[in-house]
């Protein structure tokens, strides 16, 4: 053995690349090496412990035990992995078979090493303690941002800074029954863009801030001797002094305000304005949407939209997760296209009923990266002739405008420029319930795409009608659940028999795999089918898997795992997309796993095997009901 060559394999391999160059270098001196041809048998159930932790150097094994005359497969491991650890340190005997499935190479780590690695190094010992995914995904997380194109960023960051930590501790306070110019002058007095409203049980029941002052009382020519309440805001939003600032900037998109509370354990402890989050990064999300709100016209819009595709980088620089990524973009996604409706709004006048814009696929899920296709429908209240031609003009007129601001149209024509999607709820009530009860091939597919609606603009109780329909009618539809089961355990992740990464062979994407359509795609459907069962409302794939942890006894038990193989995928896809963005490409869902480092590939295929284990277990759920599908 060449000393470099095997020092170089193990830095590239877990949990050995944990360790100190030291530390690896001591392990290399005392490897030794052995060679297994094919079929032989390495390790024996119930024979010999094994005298050493065997590495995987080339080829591969399968790891399986016998139990009433028949082989119970394990494992199958190849290069990087290892095997041994159990017999080892049990002691007493060997737990399973191992055998060599083609010719393999193997470095050989001797008890006694394995020993003091256990005592000395709490990553060796986490390493083979806890699952796989859950004890890397942290780390991979770091490997990827430390390799990002745009890691840097400045000392205080939006995803690593507390709120309290920025938030002004000295909060200044009015009585209710103050007037509007006792207030100014208090703001005035101690250079502050914000007062707390308090009762005379000095409970906070308000805020005023300068734009208040501005917009209420000199704009209007408002009385200045009225009292403060009139014009201070409802409700108050908060934000917990240790949650990270990243959760005060979204609700301060979300909730379009510029000054937010701060509070601990229930007590007042501060206020952060969005002056501080844009001195905190120097440039925030919160710009964007400001830029956004200040525009009147669809032309205004879309330099604006081109932006926002910045702030992914800003994001990734500031280390954050996938769902956080997607959580502010969706947001600001959100908010553009709210502006554009409130600009059709003021072109072709108030609808002649009420109505609901909605989205669904990923912008109705909350997890949108770059801008994707259009999905959006309307549900409205009354049909009527006059209903139709109002439509008919404004949809159109708004596809158009969401084509301008770089949301292409979508391929299928789910959208509600097509009079099919923009119907009243009655008709969707129809649709939903066909679907369910005739569950057709086609009606399958429109069920994906459908039930993860979400309402971004007018009256939302159409949108929770809807909802509150289909979770009513989902109750006892063991076939469509069935059938829906079938269609969606047909779409496996890429992992071959010898879990090595099952690639394009040929074409455009040689080599590469789609992690859209073959991970996160996958991922999804199983979420949404187990939300489906459990009559979960929410429609993002975090959010239902945090809720479904309490009432479903897969997610119970797998729910950590399912999240963190969520985030780890959808993270990759961002770095990826972003890379190619960043080299003037159009930024597609395809990698080469042999690209990614030893550590991302392992994560992968980690979380490819979580999505197989949860399939598996749909296809045992369901097995009676989809011997027909």
């Amino acid at each position: 053995m060449i000393l470099e060559d095997v020092i170089a394999f193990l830095k590239n391999i877990p949990p050995f690349q944990f360790l100190d160059e030291q530390t690896i270098k001591s392990i290399a001196k005392g490897l030794t090496m052995e060679f297994y041809p094919k079929d032989k048998i390495i390790l024996e159930q119930d024979g010999p412990p094994s005298e050493y932790l065997q590495i995987i150097k080339k080829g591969s094994v399968k790891v399986f035990i016998k139990t009433d005359g028949e082989d119970v497969i394990i494992d199958y491991r190849g290069e990087g992995d290892n095997f041994g650890f159990l017999s080892l340190i049990g002691k007493d005997r060997a737990r399973a078979n191992v055998k060599a499935i083609e010719d393999t190479i193997c470095y050989l780590l001797n008890k006694e090493t394995v020993l003091r690695l256990l005592d000395s190094n709490p990553v060796f010992t986490e390493y083979f303690l806890k699952s796989h995914i859950t004890k890397y995904i942290d780390r991979t997380y770091k490997e990827m941002h430390s390799k990002s194109l745009f890691y840097g960023g400045s000392d205080r960051l939006l995803f690593t800074t507390r709120v309290g930590d920025i938030a002004t501790k000295e909060v200044i306070t009015i009585e209710q029954d103050a007037t509007i110019q006792d207030a100014a002058r208090i703001m005035a007095k101690n250079k502050v863009s914000s007062l707390i409203i308090i009762d005379i049980n000095s409970v906070p029941v308000g805020i005023v801030t300068d734009r208040d002052l501005r917009e209420k009382v000199v704009a209007k020519g408002r009385d200045v001797n009225e009292p403060i309440s009139n014009i201070m805001s409802l409700p108050l939003i908060r934000v917990d002094a240790r949650d990270y600032c990243f959760e005060a900037v979204l609700k301060m998109i979300r909730h379009n305000i510029h000054h937010i509370l701060v509070v601990k354990d229930g007590d007042l402890k501060g206020v952060i304005t969005n002056h501080d989050l844009m001195l905190l990064q120097g440039s925030s999300p919160l710009s964007f949407s400001k830029d956004i709100e200040n525009q009147q016209t669809i032309e205004g819009l879309i330099p604006v939209a081109k932006k926002i595709n910045m702030i992914v980088g800003l994001l990734l620089r500031e280390g954050a997760k996938a769902s956080n990524i997607t959580k502010i973009i969706t947001e600001l996604n959100d908010r553009l296209v709210r502006k554009v409706l409130e600009i059709s709004e003021k072109k072709y006048g108030k609808a002649p009923t009420p109505f609901c814009w909605i989205a669904f696929g990923s912008e109705g899920r909350k997890e949108q990266t770059f801008k994707t296709d259009q999905d959006n429908a309307i549900i409205y209240s009354e049909e009527s002739e006059e209903a139709k031609r109002y439509f008919a003009d404004f949809t159109i007129f708004v596809r158009d405008s969401l084509i301008k601001c770089g949301f292409p149209l979508c391929p299928a024509d789910y959208m509600a420029s097509n009079p099919k999607w923009c119907q009243p709820l009655k008709v969707w009530e129809k649709y939903f319930s066909a679907w369910i009860n005739t569950p057709t091939p086609e009606a399958i597919l429109r069920s994906l795409i459908f039930f993860d609606f979400r309402p971004l603009f007018g009256d939302f109780s159409l949108a929770e009608d809807l909802r509150d329909y289909l979770i009513k009618i989902l109750k006892g539809q063991n076939i469509f659940l069935a059938q829906m089961a079938g269609v969606i355990t047909k779409n496996r992740p890429p992992l071959g028999f010898l879990k090595t990464f099952v690639v394009e062979k040929s074409g455009e994407h040689k080599d590469e795999l789609n992690l859209k359509f073959r991970g996160i795609g996958p991922l999804v459907d199983i979420v949404r089918l187990f939300s489906l069962e459990s009559g979960v409302s929410e429609t993002s794939t975090i959010e239902r898997i945090r809720l479904l942890k309490d009432s479903h006894p897969v997610v119970r038990h797998s729910g950590d795992e399912l999240e963190y193989a969520f985030e780890f995928i959808t993270l990759l896809r961002i770095h990826h997309q972003i890379e190619q963005i960043e080299n003037n490409m159009p930024p597609d869902n395809f990698i080469n796993p042999s690209k990614l480092s030893s550590l991302e590939r392992k994560s992968l295929k980690e979380s490819f095997q979580i999505i197989s284990k949860m399939q598996d277990i749909i296809i045992d759920q369901y097995k009676p009901g989809m011997v027909g599908g």
